[in-house]
């Protein structure tokens, strides 16, 4: 594909290069028409003059025969007039024939057409050129009293006229040839001005196109085609961003397929056992009844535990998808109260974990919720608490009022949580802590706990530093006027 710069290149060079012939053409026209108007001019003049002269002479001597007086003085004739115009004078009679020349040499060479014009009774000039040498040579039938006696013709030099025209030529070609070579370096400079960023500009989209958004244009430039250079810059920037945007969407959306992946082979799982051993105690209990009271007693026992911990998994199942479920009726709950009964029903968990709750709660710490919503809330807080905690630790529990809100926090030792693993523990399916998570969890706890803060309008965040994990829950405080209830 041919450059820009070259079709510039090209495109001067041809409008200069007609634009000076036309100019060269125009200007050598002009001069050669207008020293043919100066010849015609003189010419006539001669004629004129010469005229006078001769009807003076014919005058002056009556002769009745005009033709034979003219070849008589054609001697004198001719020497007077090529005195009184300083130009060589050739005498002809009527048929073209010479009498007389004051150079012979000039009249002896064949007959031009301005003399054969002349024979034929009109005025005529010949121009002759030799290298920068240009004579004319001009005649005219000489008429008295309306009868043609003769011929004069005039051999006059114009050299210098043209050569004088030449040098004026030259010199307008050579200035006008200047003033174009000029033009064109500019011209020429200006283009490569200009199709230098311009291939800049396209080496770099070539680059982007082949995927390298590192590339970037330097020009130091305040035109339009700097403020071009600086938009290609900031657009390279925002596709960057984009890429980056759309990379870490990706590794998103990758890592949640692997996370529903991993809840999918464990849900299996776990559903699956339960399952199994159910049906399997079932038909045991059927084929053996109560013969064996204690394998009887054992069996029920375990297929009670087995089905209260499937119809826990599916309850969490179905907590998960009323994210988007409508509000109920909302009342005024004293969540302090809930949460204290929350933690001594939760005691008794944490001691087999050899752990222990410490509570620390103010009183009249109301809000618009759901109790069974609120409570549910708090269990899974406080069971997340007492399975990643450390051992033999104390989980601090404490409600408090804050301005026009109420802020519950569970404070307890833990292993370090770093940004990443904080900023995704309210996603469902995710296990900070995979290898230290308690059998059958699957990562549902917290992301329930997300739904039910989204919906009352509350604010939750966790914080991780100095191998402490605190969790911080924060309603706005609504203090009932009267009992009754409000439909959110």
């Amino acid at each position: 594909m041919r450059k820009i710069s070259i079709k510039f290149l090209i495109g001067f060079l041809l409008i200069f290069s007609f634009s000076f012939l036309v100019l060269s053409q125009t200007v050598m026209e002009t001069i050669h028409t207008s020293n043919q108007n100066l010849i015609k001019t003189e010419l006539v003049g001669l004629k004129n003059n010469s005229n006078v002269y001769v009807r003076q002479t014919f005058l002056i001597n009556h002769f009745s025969n005009n033709e034979l007086y003219f070849g008589e003085m054609a001697e004198e004739l001719g020497n007077n007039l090529n005195h009184a115009t300083g130009n060589s004078v050739g005498v002809y009679n009527v048929d073209g024939e010479l009498i007389y020349a004051s150079e012979k040499s000039l009249f002896t060479q064949p007959q031009g057409t301005d003399l054969q014009e002349a024979v034929d009774g009109k005025t005529a000039y010949n121009i002759n050129y030799d290298g920068d040498q240009a004579t004319v040579l001009f005649s005219y039938p000489v008429v008295i009293d309306g009868a043609k006696v003769g011929i004069l013709r005039f051999y006059k030099d114009f050299s210098q006229l043209y050569q004088q025209s030449n040098r004026i030529l030259d010199t307008t070609l050579y200035i006008t040839l200047a003033i174009f070579a000029v033009t064109f370096l500019f011209s020429f400079i200006l283009s490569r001005h200009i199709t230098l960023p311009l291939g800049k500009l396209a080496r770099a989209s070539s680059e982007v196109k082949n995927g390298n958004l590192d590339v970037r244009i330097r020009l130091k430039r305040k035109d339009e085609i700097g403020r071009l250079a600086d938009n290609f810059n900031d657009m390279i920037n925002q596709i960057g961003l984009q890429m980056n945007i759309i990379r870490k969407d990706r590794d998103h959306l990758k890592e949640l397929h692997e996370q529903e992946k991993r809840f999918f082979d464990n849900i299996t799982h776990e559903l699956k056992t339960p399952l199994t051993s159910i049906l399997g105690y079932a038909e045991l209990i059927k084929t053996n009844g109560e013969k064996d009271r204690n394998f009887f007693e054992k069996g029920m026992n375990h297929i009670i535990e087995e089905s209260k911990r499937l119809h826990k998994m599916v309850l969490k199942l179905l907590e998960v998808s009323r994210r988007h479920a409508v509000h109920q009726d909302l009342n005024y709950v004293e969540a302090g109260a809930i949460l204290r009964d929350v933690c001594e029903s939760m005691a008794i968990r944490a001691q087999r974990y050899k752990k222990s709750i410490c509570v620390d709660m103010e009183k009249e710490l109301f809000m618009l919720a759901q109790e069974d919503r609120i409570r549910q809330l708090f269990i899974n807080l406080l069971d997340n608490a007492i399975k990643y905690s450390l051992d033999f630790s104390e989980i601090s529990v404490r409600g408090v009022h804050a301005e026009e809100k109420i802020r519950f926090t569970i404070d307890n030792p833990s292993d370090p949580i770093n940004a990443d693993q904080l900023s995704k523990l309210f996603e469902p399916f995710y296990l900070a802590h995979p290898t230290g998570s308690e059998e059958g969890s699957v990562g549902l706890g917290l992301s329930i706990v997300k739904s039910i803060v989204d919906e009352l309008e509350g604010s939750i965040s966790v914080v991780s530093r100095e191998h402490r994990t605190t969790v911080t829950v924060e309603f706005k405080h609504s203090k009932p006027a009267e009992e009754g209830s409000i439909h959110a």
